[in-house]
């Protein structure tokens, strides 16, 4: 996918987008892969994440929303990311399966090494 289109596919007020197109914007790394995965299971790999995140105290931006989102969406989704430049944050994109609209995107703090 190209970086200007993915730019515009970000162009949203919630705080995720917000972040994760400031970070495509100053030079993160991105990719689209090609293909579909079924919503049921990343409904639960992110609603285990979630609770993960919750219980060890790591930094995440829209992950409870992301959750909920995905488990209302009925049809399959195109996967992205999005990492900072300097690897702190990595910001996950779910898109629609034809890849031109943005169903939600979640953010969470990489742990410094």
């Amino acid at each position: 996918m190209e970086r200007e289109l993915l730019e515009r596919l970000l162009v949203g007020s919630d705080e995720a987008s917000v972040a994760a197109l400031a970070a495509l914007r100053c030079g993160g790394f991105y990719v689209v892969w090609d293909g579909t995965t079924s919503t049921e299971p990343l409904t639960l790999i992110y609603g285990r994440r979630l609770r993960h995140t919750r219980r060890r105290g790591i930094e995440t931006v829209n992950l409870e929303r992301a959750v909920e989102l995905l488990g209302r969406h009925q049809q399959p989704v195109r996967l992205g990311q999005i990492r900072t430049a300097d690897a702190s944050w990595t910001f996950m994109l779910f898109l629609t399966q034809d890849g031109r609209r943005l169903i939600t995107c979640t953010g969470v703090r990489r742990p410094q090494v």
